[in-house]
């Protein structure tokens, strides 16, 4: 499998944002559920843990990762269906995420945008959620996971293209 890049560099209200959108075959809530219930999560990204809700914080487990590792999200915003933004602090800075959910009939866009301070590292970023949506996809319609070694470091120059000038 050659995946082929979709992310988009684009100017927001708040600055430069990675933008990666995937159309799924289902309602707009089953895909709601596959990105806020626990045991669903777990099957494209990680479980997390916590008492969800608006300005509360849980604990998300990157379950595809090396060592599997944990990490506190904030979640900033949730608009069931329609919206999901989180937003997380590490070594590498602020991570401010949304999720948009879009039904177009019997079909649903999903839209995520990654708010950026900088597009440095953007080439290993937007691989990695290119990566992810497509495991969220493949869960979805019950094929063949994706393998990550298709995705990094094939895409690397594509998202390295972005320098900053939103197109």
């Amino acid at each position: 499998m050659t995946p082929i890049p979709t992310g988009r560099l684009v100017d927001t209200e708040s600055g430069p944002a990675l933008v990666v959108t995937r159309e799924f075959r289902a309602p707009i809530s089953d895909v709601w559920a596959s990105l806020t219930e626990p045991d669903r999560t777990a099957r494209w990204y990680g479980r997390w843990s916590g008492q969800a809700g608006p300005g509360r914080s849980i604990q998300v487990q990157m379950g595809f990762e090396e060592g599997q590792p944990w990490s506190e999200m904030r979640i900033d915003t949730c608009d069931p269906p329609h919206r999901l933004a989180l937003s997380s602090q590490d070594e590498s800075g602020l991570w401010r995420m949304e999720v948009l959910l879009t039904p177009q009939g019997e079909r649903t866009e999903l839209r995520f945008v990654q708010h950026l301070d900088t597009v440095e590292g953007l080439g290993e970023i937007g691989a990695g959620w290119e990566y992810y949506l497509d495991r969220l996809l493949a869960v979805h319609n019950d094929t063949p996971m994706p393998s990550f070694e298709d995705y990094y470091p094939a895409m690397k120059a594509y998202f390295d293209q972005f320098t900053g000038s939103p197109g």
